[in-house]
C-alpha cells in the first residue's frame, strides 16, 4: 500500500489537480460502481501524468473512495441547498419536490442517487466508507429536519408532529423513490412518494 505524500496545504494548483482527480473519480464510479473503476481509468480520464501524481495526494483507492463520498454528498446537496436552506413551508416542500423530478427528467431518469449509488455497494464491506455516507445522509437529513422544526416554531404544524421522525420518512421515501426511478426509468413511483409523504406532513398543518 502507498503512504501520501500530499502535504496539509495545497497550493492552487495542488487543489485544483486534487480536485480534477476526484471530480474525474466520482464520474467513473457513477457510471460503472467503484469495484468496476480502477485507479489506472482514474489518472487516464482525470489527465494526470503519472500514477505518482495520483498517490501523491491519495494513498491507496480506500481514500480516493473517502474524497468522492465528500465529494458526491456536496454536489447531491449543492444542487439542492438553494430549497433545502428554506425547506419550511408546504410551498417550499413542493418546489423541493419538482425539482427533485425535473432533475431525473434532465437525466433521463437513470443513474439513481449518487450517494444511494455508494451506499449499495460500499455499506456491506467498507465500514469507513458507510460512515462517511451516513453523514452525507445526515447532512440532508439535517436540512429537512430544520424547515419541520421552523414551521413547527411558527405554529404551522401542530404539536403533535415530529420533525425528526417526518424529516428521517421523507428522506427514506426519496431514496426509495429514486431506486425505482432507476428501474422504471420514469418519475411515476417518485412523484407518489413525494406526494404521499408531503400529504402526511400536512396532517399536522394547523390550518
Amino acid at each position: 500500500m502507498k503512504t501520501s505524500t500530499a502535504p496539509q496545504r495545497l497550493t492552487p494548483k495542488g487543489r485544483a489537480t486534487r480536485d480534477r482527480i476526484v471530480a474525474a473519480a466520482a464520474k467513473l464510479m457513477f457510471e460503472r460502481g467503484v469495484a468496476g473503476t480502477s485507479t489506472e481509468d482514474v489518472i487516464k480520464a482525470a489527465g494526470v501524468t503519472s500514477p505518482s501524481q495520483l498517490y501523491h495526494y491519495f494513498g491507496d483507492k480506500r481514500s480516493l473512495v473517502q474524497a468522492v463520498i465528500t465529494h458526491q454528498t456536496e454536489y447531491v446537496l449543492s444542487f439542492q441547498r438553494p430549497l433545502l436552506s428554506r425547506l419550511d413551508s408546504f410551498e417550499a416542500l413542493e418546489a423541493w419536490r419538482d425539482a427533485i423530478v425535473e432533475a431525473q427528467h434532465a437525466g433521463g431518469c437513470e443513474g439513481g442517487c449518487p450517494i444511494g449509488s455508494l451506499s449499495v455497494e460500499l455499506s456491506d464491506r467498507d465500514p469507513e466508507a458507510r460512515s462517511e455516507i451516513v453523514a452525507g445522509y445526515g447532512q440532508w437529513e439535517d436540512a429537512i429536519r430544520d424547515g419541520l422544526r421552523a414551521m413547527q416554531a411558527r405554529g404551522e404544524l401542530g404539536e403533535d408532529a415530529d420533525p425528526d421522525f417526518l424529516a428521517l420518512a421523507l428522506l427514506t421515501a426519496l431514496q426509495g423513490g429514486l431506486l425505482m426511478t432507476q428501474a422504471r426509468r420514469d418519475t411515476t413511483a417518485l412523484e407518489a412518494v413525494l406526494n404521499a409523504m408531503i400529504d402526511r406532513i400536512r396532517c399536522h398543518a394547523t390550518t
